[in-house]
């Protein structure tokens, strides 16, 4: 917190780290000067221009007194550090020191003659530092009134035995004129030519700082005899109002009139740094006691500021078991597994003009090189000079042999990237992409895709990086200088990838969660600063720190708060229930967790519900906020099994519709709270089941009687509805008494409720319409006699008799209820929960399930899904024995259950034949293939065309199956082959297979590089008709490879982009051929031909060739850029292409001289594009496009709905599954 007096008599109470105003006191007459914190106690002391110290509890919100003394403006008042006194300085050229605990004024200090400014106590010893505007600084002694203070409280507080105290306790006049001489002057500093305005102690050593309107600032050092001026600090241009020393740090910090606030260093006095303001005047300065934080008082508010990032720079080795940080000037590296912190290098003063090793010298950034397994690379970055880095390289041992060489520095803007594993990426002072080797040497400039790049990330895969550019980070592949995605994240400061490609974005107030392709998953807002954050080892849990938080959230969006922290914290590591981080000093520490909320989250999330049981049953998950997640994801039941509170259990109940808890809880709630509302509640969710029996209880609980009769009635309860009557009688209810009448159909006793109640008419027409003549006669006598008109009743009447309900039995059929897959996990055993993820679910039933359907087994129940093959009337799970339960679902193909002997019929037993029953055929083995598979490949292999087809048409959006028809066949003749038998026998079918239940692969992963081999064998000689034809064998080929693991789905998927990407480069190569006589489009097609995706010796020829066709046609802005880019390949260096290296040189050299282009292109590096295949244009960043589901193809949507033109399969346009590459 920070408290703050204002110049309009308010004080304030501000939580600085939210920016929020928690409090304001106002009492004071006039501005308040002075403001102070107790230490220990939730007191604040202040003092203003209507001369009163008043002393207020913040807890309480309220003044608890008022000390009055002063005969001026009081400027400044302190808590003493450990015993009950405050010291106040005023403009009465007096500082006074009280007692706040008995409210009294302790002792007067005079001797100066002007303005005292302010009085501040020393923080150990027993000594008062003043200031005022008669140019000096006095020091006082105060061990005199400590010493009597300590004989007063060893006395029990009398002191009657000074003189200058008189009996009500405070000081006699002679003291309040002439001071007392509990407290003497030990020293008078002069030097400032004019008023000093502040002065104060050292926190440790014997000097004084001393702040005046002449500008300086002193340095005064303190010995037991004297003190004397050290040094003066010059610099400001005004008057200087405040001074002080950092608490932590060797500097002073001092601001002034003249809008700035400067830093000095101690030892060597001078400044080394200066804030400023552009119209407000600094006036007051506050530190934290314990952190690095400074607040200045300005014209128009406040300001609370560090002086350096306390950030160490660090970052964990990628396999997870070493730390790399840096501490003071040493590189040093954190085994985890051991336990223990090594030194590696000692790192040189990173900046040239740095004057001081207090502020802003330790490095910001640091890169390890998880790409080199061979030996360590450690980039250490610093903003000092603009931004520099230095390359250190030592033995991947992490043993002390930190290599750095003068030539491995140079200047850079934020941190430095590895990009590969003898590439390192720096963004330069003309923001502008530049790769180096590891000799330092520049390798390649690339031009970002906006110019506005401040900072490069970690691109989460060899060769990408990631660029921060306004409120955006941009995903850019540095060698085809493509955007390959973006994402809106304001102010980023850090990026964190996971194991399992997903990508955490550290922004200054909040995370956003996006996965390897920058889509963003979740954004998550936070009220103060971001610290630090870390994936656990699953790789799908984020931990991440706040100021005073420990934090976790999940890709879905799901956050929570784990523990809180008493100081920042970085996180560098979470194994389990342990956190590994570093503070401030740069000191690691192991803080315990219990990350058990997130992991059931997740394990919800991702449907384990295995792993839920297993937690709610021994876990400690509770609390509203936990129930009230539950509710939110529609899981109630979960939060049923462990809720005890019987009001939070009867409302979850009636969310998942248990009428059986609810009612329960409801019957506990009355008794024990006496709460009968609960029963209307239930009574709505019971009748929405139809189960009217408990609607009966509860309108019976609630007495609500008219909802009641009008059950009775539509249940058919006429003997009920009769009891009705008469209690709506005995009540004294004549409109329930009419209206039980009514639905009884009773009319006689209609008409006795309506003469009874005063209505003689209706009660005359009520019995002359139903035929009570009796009645009607002594009504209308009445009636006569009593001088009333007599109504008329005319014509013919029906008798309205309610309709008898049809069924009236016990109760009505009831509405099914759906259940959850975690209904029953208060049943399940205390192993059986790893039986969720591993059984087979073999369908073993319940022999003694109960009416209700769920049984007394100890399984998870039925999944409850209507599927169309219900045959039984009853809700039994099947005729097992326990377990499981059946899953109740139709899937076809039922195998046969085994038997040890032929079955008998009843029939046949009863005839006492002796029959044989063979046995039904079981699944033939392709029937099998089509139902364990959904891949494509195993489909036909099993000669199920339709299905191979409709699988295709689902997942990759394919219509034109001619073109793969060749791939078809040979699958399937290749499932089957046949062995010759005995003679005239036919020949055995043999079906290889792949794993049990599966047939062998027919296109395996080899075969498609092989193809690729070949390909690019074709490309590279030029021979593009045999390439093309390779390629698109290829590209067919790939629905039929089956991928075994997540590295060959990733390989397979990799062969598809290939193969696209030189089938485009092709069709561009022969469309130069066709545009030969148009300069303009020929250019543009031999410049879309060099971003396309090829190898590093493909995209040398597509770059000469560019190069050649530009320079031809004039177009030199276009050749030169062409020629740039291919000095800049690797391979151009080599001996055999020297001459290609002269050539380019030589081009580069005039097209830059001419620096123009004949024609007008449809073409620009600078903005990133992907090129449409049909019309090969570009479609440039930000242009809607769509994409072919099988090849990924682009085109601009007018051709949406046609054939790709690419892989001659697929639609374009239709949203799909996509490639399914494994099973």
């Amino acid at each position: 917190w920070l408290c703050v007096s204002l110049h309009n008599g308010s004080i304030q109470l501000w939580d600085y780290r939210v920016g929020t105003l928690i409090d304001r006191f106002e009492e004071h007459d006039g501005p308040v000067r002075g403001v102070d914190f107790h230490t220990k106690e939730s007191l604040i002391a202040s003092g203003g221009d209507d001369y009163k110290i008043k002393v207020w509890d913040y807890k309480l919100r309220r003044c608890l007194f008022t000390l009055l003394g002063h005969l001026d403006y009081i400027r400044t008042v302190q808590f003493h550090p450990s015993h009950p006194w405050i010291l106040s300085a005023s403009d009465d050229q007096t500082i006074r020191m009280w007692n706040w605990q008995v409210r009294t004024c302790m002792s007067v200090l005079t001797g100066h003659n002007h303005y005292v400014m302010c009085a501040n106590f020393h923080p150990k010893e027993d000594l008062i530092v003043s200031a005022s505007l008669d140019q000096t600084v006095r020091v006082w002694d105060t061990s005199g009134l400590v010493k009597k203070h300590s004989m007063e409280n060893s006395s029990l507080g009398l002191g009657l035995d000074d003189p200058m105290r008189p009996p009500g306790g405070g000081l006699n006049m002679q003291a309040e004129l002439f001071g007392t001489n509990d407290v003497i002057v030990k020293y008078v500093l002069e030097g400032h030519d004019r008023g000093v305005n502040w002065a104060s102690f050292h926190p440790t050593l014997p000097l004084l700082v001393s702040a005046a309107d002449d500008r300086h600032v002193k340095l005064w050092r303190m010995s037991e005899t004297k003190a004397w001026e050290v040094d003066t600090m010059r610099g400001h241009t005004n008057n200087v109002s405040c001074v002080m020393f950092h608490p932590r740090v060797e500097l002073v910090v001092s601001n002034s009139e003249d809008r700035s606030i400067r830093v000095w260093d101690m030892s060597k006095r001078v400044g080394v740094q200066t804030f400023r303001r552009e119209n407000d005047r600094f006036w007051i300065l506050a530190a934290h006691k314990t952190q690095n934080l400074l607040a200045a008082g300005h014209d128009s508010g406040m300001i609370v500021f560090k002086l350096e990032r306390e950030r160490p720079a660090m970052e964990l080795h990628e396999e997870g078991d070493k730390l790399y940080f840096v501490k003071g000037r040493e590189l040093c590296v954190y085994d985890f597994q051991k336990g223990r912190e090594q030194p590696i290098a000692n790192l040189r003063r990173p900046g040239q003009f740095a004057q001081t090793d207090g502020i802003g010298n330790s490095p910001r950034y640091l890169t390890y090189n998880s790409f080199n397994p061979t030996e360590g690379n450690v980039l250490v970055c610093s903003d000092i000079d603009g931004g520099t880095y230095e390359l250190v390289t030592f033995a991947s041992n992490g043993s002390n042999s930190g290599n750095l060489q003068e030539g491995k520095r140079g200047t850079c803007v934020g941190p430095g990237v590895f990009v590969a594993r003898n590439r390192f990426a720096i963004l330069d002072k003309s923001r502008n992409i530049v790769i180096k080797n590891l000799q330092n040497e520049t390798t390649k400039k690339v031009l970002p895709p906006t110019p506005v790049v401040d900072m490069l990330f970690n691109g989460g895969t060899a060769g990408r990086l990631l660029l921060r550019c306004e409120d955006k980070l941009v995903l850019f592949e540095q060698q085809s200088r493509r955007v390959l995605g973006e994402v809106t994240a304001p102010k980023v400061k850090a990026v964190s990838w996971s194991s399992s490609g997903l990508c955490a974005i550290l922004c200054r107030d909040g995370v956003i969660i996006a996965d390897r392709n920058m889509e963003q998953l979740c954004s998550i807002s936070e009220t103060v600063r971001v610290k630090s954050g870390a994936w656990d080892a699953s790789g799908n849990i984020f931990i991440y720190t706040t100021t005073n938080h420990v934090k976790y959230c999940l890709a879905n969006g799901d956050t929570g708060i784990i523990r809180t922290l008493e100081q920042p914290i970085y996180v560098t590591k979470v194994h389990k229930k342990q956190m590994f981080c570093l503070d401030r000093e740069g000191k690691v520490k192991v803080i315990a967790i219990d990350t058990t909320e997130a992991i059931f989250k997740l394990a919800l999330e991702n449907k384990r519900y295995g792993q839920v049981m297993e937690m709610v049953r021994h876990s400690r998950l509770c609390g509203k906020a936990i129930v009230a997640y539950l509710q939110a994801k529609g899981f109630p039941e979960v939060a049923l099994h462990f809720v005890r509170e019987p009001k939070t259990r009867f409302n979850l109940a009636l969310a998942c519709g248990n009428i059986e808890v609810a009612m329960e809880t409801a019957f506990l709630l009355e008794q024990e709270e006496g709460d009968s509302s609960c029963w209307h509640d239930l009574g709505v969710e019971a009748l929405k089941q139809g189960n009217h029996q408990v609607v009966e209880m509860a309108y019976q609980r609630t007495k609500d009687f008219d909802r009641l009769s009008f059950l009775y009635l539509i249940t058919g309860d006429t003997e009920k509805l009769r009891k009705m009557l008469k209690i709506s009688e005995m009540r004294g209810d004549t409109m329930g008494r009419y209206h039980n009448a009514l639905f009884l159909g009773d009319a006689a006793e209609r008409v006795k409720v309506l003469e009874a109640s005063g209505n003689t008419n209706l009660a005359y027409v009520c019995a002359k319409v139903h035929g009570l003549d009796e009645d009607a006669e002594r009504i209308k006598a009445a009636l006569e006699e009593a001088e009333k008109e007599v109504p008329e009743v005319d014509g013919t009447y029906t008798l309205l008799q309610p309709p008898t309900p049809i069924n009236r039995a016990q109760n009505w059929p009831l509405l099914e209820v759906k259940k959850h897959t975690l209904e029953n996990l208060n049943g399940v055993g205390d192993g059986d929960y790893t039986n969720v993820e591993n059984d087979d679910f073999s369908g073993r039933g319940d022999d003694h399930a109960g009416d209700d359907g769920v049984g007394q087994s100890t399984s998870w129940g039925e999944d409850d899904i209507d599927l169309g093959d219900e045959n039984d009337d009853n809700d039994d799970f099947g005729d097992g024995d326990g377990g499981w339960g059946d899953d109740d679902l139709d899937l076809g193909d039922d195998m046969p259950a085994p038997s040890g002997s032929p079955a008998k019929t009843d029939e046949d037993m009863n005839q006492g034949g002796d029959f044989f029953s063979p046995p039904s055929a079981g699944t033939s083995r392709t029937a099998a293939w089509i139902s364990n598979s959904s891949h494509v490949a195993d489909h036909t292999a099993a000669g199920s065309v339709d299905t191979a087809m409709q699988l295709l048409n689902r997942q990759i959006a394919a219509s034109n199956f001619d073109a793969i028809k060749d791939k078809f066949v040979q699958s399937h003749l290749s499932s089957t082959y046949k062995v010759t038998g005995m003679p005239f026998t036919p020949p055995l079918k043999i079906h290889p297979t792949r794993k049990p239940g599966l047939p062998a692969a027919t296109f395996t992963l080899d075969m498609g590089l092989n193809t690729l081999k070949s390909a690019y064998a074709f490309f590279k000689s030029g021979k593009f008709s045999e390439s093309a034809a390779a390629f698109t064998s290829l590209l067919h080929m790939v629905p039929f490879i089956v991928a075994e693991t997540r590295e060959e789905a990733s390989q397979v998927k990799e062969l598809l982009e290939n193969a696209r990407e030189y089938i485009t480069a092709i069709r561009i190569k022969a469309a130069m051929a066709e545009a030969a006589a148009d300069p303009a489009r020929s250019t543009e097609l031999s410049a879309y031909f060099t971003h396309c995706n090829l190898q590093p010796a493909h995209l040398l020829l597509a770059l000469r060739s560019a190069m050649g066709t530009a320079f031809k046609h004039k177009n030199f802005i276009a050749a030169a850029s062409f020629s740039r880019r291919l000095l800049e390949l690797p391979d151009v260096s080599s001996a055999k292409n020297a001459d290609l290296k002269a050539k380019a040189g030589k081009v580069l050299q005039k097209s830059e001289a001419q620096a123009r282009n004949e024609h007008e292109l449809n073409y620009d590096e600078a903005k990133g594009f992907k090129i449409d295949a049909f019309k090969l244009s570009p479609i440039y960043r930000g242009d809607d496009l769509i994409e072919c589901s099988f090849c990924g193809s682009t085109y601009s949507v007018d051709y949406k709905g046609k054939l790709c033109v690419t892989c001659n399969v697929s639609t374009v346009g239709s949203k799909t599954l996509g490639l399914v590459t494994g099973v």
